[in-house]
């Protein structure tokens, strides 16, 4: 059997349909799957061992131009079995148009005509955690097409990895940049691209470096994309000493393996925070006015950190201290997951 997986659309959607494809693999151990998605995630799922080929491309300026290349580039392969992650409708059409007999997605936005099995939202969209939804559609899969319930939601398992190669590329460039490889590595997520009000005060992470910097002898890196460099620069501006700034020179690729071999990363809620605690680094993600119950990484290595009341962000100590716990080795059961 082949099979068509059409990925999200953003970073953090990206790792959180990991469990979901874990899943596809193991109840289609066979199946020759096909991971279909953007350009950028090239460097989240290159060395993923749950598909046997990643099929990419650049988003066009036109909808239709996407629709019309992906469907007929698409329509060669002929794959018996199309799962749609997005709810958009122009997944869906896309699969349609290239012609594959089965197409499981998301009954939203008018397109359940153009699936043959479209499925229901689910009522506890809003309350679990997003990995659960992805999840859900790898179960009615596994129900409509093998007829069992088999697939596994206790454990959901969203880790990525990253080659041994792409780890010391990774080390090599923070020896470039400056980074002493004596002391630990700390990278700050400070943008959020698309969400300004999910950012930490750019003066609360300048001063975070400072005491990281002074307690610990870190090397302070900050990562993001080209359009959170204004942020990266603010805090370089603020803090009293040199920052480690790679803030739009990375591909995603890239900052997964720097984050991969960082001790620890210190993130906003943005995709990179997802990604940190799926490459293995422990992750603490800063909440502000945002709610963390459905989108937070799924991930044990993963704590989020809140103000003393809800929309509050909290303080640089608070903040400071569980990163110093974590960098200290002395996270346990009772101090993982959520801290408010």
């Amino acid at each position: 059997m082949k099979i068509l997986v059409r990925g999200t659309n953003w970073i953090g959607d990206a790792v959180m349909s990991i469990p979901a494809m874990r899943e596809l693999r193991r109840i289609f151990p066979d199946a020759h799957i096909t991971l279909h998605t953007r350009s950028w995630a090239d460097g989240l799922f290159r060395d993923a061992s749950f598909i046997d080929e990643l099929v990419t491309f650049d988003k066009a300026k036109w909808a239709i131009k996407d629709v019309y290349d992906n469907s007929q580039f698409l329509k060669g392969d002929a794959f018996d079995l199309a799962i749609i992650f997005p709810n958009s409708f122009e997944s869906a059409i896309t699969s349609f148009l290239s012609k594959v007999p089965r197409r499981i997605g998301y009954n939203k936005d008018l397109r359940g005509l153009l699936l043959t099995d479209p499925i229901a939202v689910p009522e506890w969209k809003d309350r679990k955690h997003e990995v659960f939804y992805y999840l859900n559609l790898i179960a009615e899969t596994d129900r409509r097409v093998l007829g069992r319930d088999s697939v596994r939601l206790e454990t959901p398992d969203s880790h990525i990895e990253i080659s041994d190669e792409r780890k010391e590329d990774a080390r090599k460039k923070l020896r470039d940049s400056g980074a002493d490889p004596k002391g630990p590595t700390v990278v700050f997520v400070a943008g959020s691209a698309n969400s300004p009000e999910k950012r930490w005060p750019a003066e609360n992470f300048a001063s975070l470096a400072e005491g990281l910097a002074s307690n610990f002898s870190a090397n302070v890196v900050l990562l993001g994309s080209k359009d959170e460099k204004n942020v990266s620069e603010q805090i370089s501006g603020l803090a009293a000493f040199p920052l480690i700034d790679l803030t739009g020179v990375t591909s995603l690729g890239e900052a997964a393996a720097i984050l991969a071999v960082a001790d620890l990363a210190i993130s906003n809620d943005t995709g990179l925070a997802h990604v940190a605690s799926a490459v293995g680094t422990p992750t603490v993600v800063v909440f502000g006015p945002t709610n963390p119950t459905t989108t937070r990484p799924y991930s044990d290595l993963a704590q989020v950190i809140t103000g003393a009341t809800t929309g509050e962000w909290p303080r640089v100590d608070d903040v400071a201290d569980l990163a110093a716990t974590i960098l200290n080795g002395d996270v346990n059961d009772e101090t993982a997951g959520y801290i408010s």
